[in-house]
């Protein structure tokens, strides 16, 4: 099973849909914890929502329980201590048991992908998100575009 994932900083529109056609994807899941920000451009949730179906025919889903806490994200965004991050951001997927909110065969279904902002997966929590999934299934390719 493979799970895609996709940040939206720095991608045109036209490069970001065309991203998702291409990779076959046909269900997003957005790990935003804020998906209605004026600075989301083109992924502002209602608007992102009609642009994915109509645009590429791609299911839109919101899983802000896969999302950092506002407090994680400001301690990152002062200290820059990506293991610190990191540390927080797993304890808290184990707290909320979050992985235990995801069905197998939902991914199995239809190719997923996981939506943040970051450009780059290296620092950000969908690339985290990903790993624990391969860790938990076993079987998951994690490809990011």
């Amino acid at each position: 099973m493979k799970i895609y994932t996709i940040g939206f900083t720095k991608k045109s529109a036209p490069m970001f849909f065309e991203l998702l056609a291409k990779s076959g994807v046909q269900r997003l899941i957005d790990i935003r914890l804020n998906n209605t920000s004026q600075l989301a451009g083109f992924t502002k949730r209602d608007d992102f929502k009609y642009f994915l179906k109509e645009l590429a025919d791609i299911e839109y889903y919101h899983f802000d329980f896969l999302a950092p806490t506002k407090e994680i994200r400001d301690t990152y965004s002062k200290s820059k201590n990506w293991d610190l991050y990191t540390k927080q951001f797993l304890h808290l997927l184990e707290e909320r048991k979050a992985l235990d909110q995801l069905d197998k065969k939902f991914f199995q279904e239809k190719t997923c992908c996981l939506l943040c902002s970051e450009a780059n997966p290296e620092y950000c929590h969908r690339k985290l998100v990903a790993d624990s999934l391969k860790n938990r299934w076993h079987d998951v390719e994690v490809i990011h575009l």
